[in-house]
């Protein structure tokens, strides 16, 4: 999205509202004032970090997010997030950021959840050690049947390229055509002489 333009940070509005710099951002569906550049509630002339310094000691201008434990922001595209139940493991609606909603650590590469096994968030993940077991063993089992597959194919691509490159090379060829139509004119040309004469025997049709 340009910068002319922003999402409504209120939760349950995601409607796209055109923002200008130094000027409060106006969501014409909920009538919320933000500012676009912390997506917080509009400070004002007070800098965002002010605004949040304010916020975070209980000063004017009321917090956007009133209730961390259910409201978090997402940490790429900063779209609030509530979380109702289910695990641990979130994903943003917006972006598709996939993180932790206890530390906010990126899980976009954490295909197996490993990030749940030690540190703060050790045993937080909100499932139980079979399914989490359970799916680490179907991810692994897809990542091996790939490589299988690959193992596999490989060879049949070794084997297959050669006639795939001689039939590209014969299709592609502009004189093999031409020279497989000079080779019939030849066997159906006449044979003559010297004299110039047609040497053919003549076939006489009888009666």
């Amino acid at each position: 999205m340009d910068s002319g333009r922003a999402f409504c940070p209120r939760v349950g509005c995601d409607t796209v509202v055109h923002v200008r710099a130094a000027s409060p951002a106006h969501c014409p569906t909920c009538r919320h004032d933000f500012c676009s550049q912390c997506n917080q509630e509009w400070h004002g002339g007070l800098s965002c970090e002010a605004a949040a310094a304010s916020s975070s000691m209980g000063g004017a201008g009321a917090p956007l997010l009133p209730d961390s434990e259910l409201i978090k922001l997402c940490p790429m595209c900063r779209v609030p997030i509530e979380k109702d139940e289910g695990c641990a493991q979130m994903m943003c609606k917006r972006c598709k950021h996939v993180f932790c909603w206890y530390c906010l650590a990126s899980l976009d590469d954490d295909f197996l959840l490993r990030h749940y096994d030690k540190g703060p968030c050790k045993n937080k993940l909100g499932h139980s050690r079979a399914s989490v077991l359970w799916h680490r063993a179907q991810v692994v089992g897809i990542f091996a049947g790939f490589g299988l597959l690959l193992l596999v194919a490989s060879p049949l691509l070794l084997l297959a390229a050669p006639c795939i490159v001689c039939c590209k090379c014969r299709l592609c060829n502009p004189n093999h055509k031409n020279l497989e139509e000079v080779d019939e004119i030849d066997s159906i040309s006449p044979t003559r002489d010297d004299d110039g004469d047609d040497t053919r025997p003549t076939r006489y049709l009888s009666d």
